[in-house]
């Protein structure tokens, strides 16, 4: 392969959109590229990323999630089409459609609706909706604002508005506050009349792995998915040597690393459905490269059947240009997805931190790349899209060459 274009484009980007970056692809099982690059934490004239660097996964941690989730469904604890409420009996009964918080803009809402009232019976919701993120539930909830130090005192100044309560002690007594805020959300839309990428919707997928097997989430996914696989993948916090930063907070106020960077997450202790893994780009590619040989049925001692993965992968639901399967974001036609200068039989998942897995089944392919995008902030949406599709098909371009 002409590894040449994925140098050129991802040096492109260097110390722009991102200070770090390890790249790993794969094909036909073995690596093909493994390559890390830019300073961890160039303002402190820090040591250079490596191959041993944790990267701090966001939305990427869902699929570990998810992974976890389908080995009981494999097992025969539940099923697809149960009810939510089965596992999480709060999650019933009729809710109001209504509006919720936009993520990125504070103060703003957004209405999946326009406007259109009624109300959704929660109990209608099965396991598949949650995967397939077409359930009704809203994209976010500011979760992590239950732990806010005297709020309304505090209201006028964002500096403060943003400090989260550090006492474990605290905290813990605020997470079952946090619980019964996501089991009883309000819905965003009726089911299954929208695709809404939805945190809200992996949140319960992680409570539901713990009511179904009375262990720790964190704990399930070492058992089901990291151990099985030999990876190092896990939930944080690790030590901060180990890891690329993230952002500054003005909550905390310090730069993240080595703790999770979501808030909603950091408030929950670190652990949740839909963010708080930390892995290293062999580890994300081990990891991609066992689900596509399950997928194709050759992988040795396979954490889900192949069964599984086809059904995971195949579409379930869609939205101008979104495609869902189970857990995976499948290749998308508009121009501007990461996935689109791959094959259409692509799938695999984004990270908001700046991370990516996907899996190109037509070209044997995984490939992981993994950055540090909001050490810079979390405003360069454009920028990092851009440079995930220049990623994609410089990809391409390497293995055709």
């Amino acid at each position: 392969m002409n590894a040449a274009a994925i140098d050129a484009v991802v040096a492109a980007h260097l110390g722009k959109v991102f200070p770090a970056a390890a790249v790993v692809l794969r094909q036909h099982g073995a690596p093909v590229y493994r390559k890390a690059f830019g300073l961890l934490d160039p303002e402190a004239g820090s040591e250079p990323a490596s191959l041993d660097t944790f990267f701090d996964l966001a939305s990427v941690s869902k699929l570990f999630c998810v992974a976890a989730f389908m080995a009981l469904v494999d097992d025969g604890l539940v099923t697809l089409d149960t009810p939510v409420r089965v596992a999480l009996p709060a999650f019933s009964g009729p809710r109001p459609i209504a509006p919720y918080p936009d993520p990125l803009n504070p103060g703003g809402m957004i209405d999946a609706t326009a406007g259109a009232l009624g109300s959704v019976d929660a109990s209608a919701v099965t396991f598949r909706h949650l995967l397939a993120h077409n359930g009704g539930l809203p994209a976010w909830l500011p979760f992590w604002r239950l732990t806010l130090r005297n709020t309304e005192s505090v209201a006028k100044d964002e500096k403060h508005l943003w400090r989260v309560i550090e006492n474990p002690t605290v905290l813990a007594a605020k997470r079952e506050d946090m619980r019964a805020m996501a089991l009883n959300t309000a819905f965003a839309y009726p089911i299954g009349t929208r695709v809404v990428y939805s945190d809200v919707g992996l949140i319960l997928i992680g409570m539901a792995v713990q009511a179904l097997t009375g262990k720790t989430l964190d704990t399930v996914v070492a058992e089901r998915v990291a151990g099985p696989l030999g990876i190092r993948a896990r939930y944080g916090p690790l030590p901060p040597e180990q890891c690329a930063p993230t952002e500054v907070y003005a909550h905390q106020p310090r730069r993240m690393r080595g703790a999770v960077h979501d808030e909603n997450c950091y408030a929950f202790g670190g652990v949740t459905g839909h963010a708080g893994v930390f892995a290293t780009a062999d580890d994300v590619c081990a990891f991609g490269e066992h689900l596509r040989q399950c997928q194709a049925g050759t992988a040795r001692d396979p954490i889900l059947r192949q069964s599984t993965l086809q059904e995971m992968t195949r579409l379930q639901a869609e939205e101008a240009g979104t495609r869902r399967g189970l857990g995976f974001a499948l290749w998308s036609p508009l121009p501007r997805a990461a996935s689109n200068p791959l094959d259409p039989s692509t799938f695999g998942h984004l990270g908001f931190t700046g991370t990516a897995l996907w899996i190109d089944p037509s070209r044997a392919l995984s490939l992981a790349c993994l950055t540090n995008h909001v050490y810079y902030g979390r405003n360069q949406l454009d920028a990092q899209a851009d440079f995930r599709v220049a990623f994609g098909r410089a990809v391409v371009a390497a293995l055709e060459g």
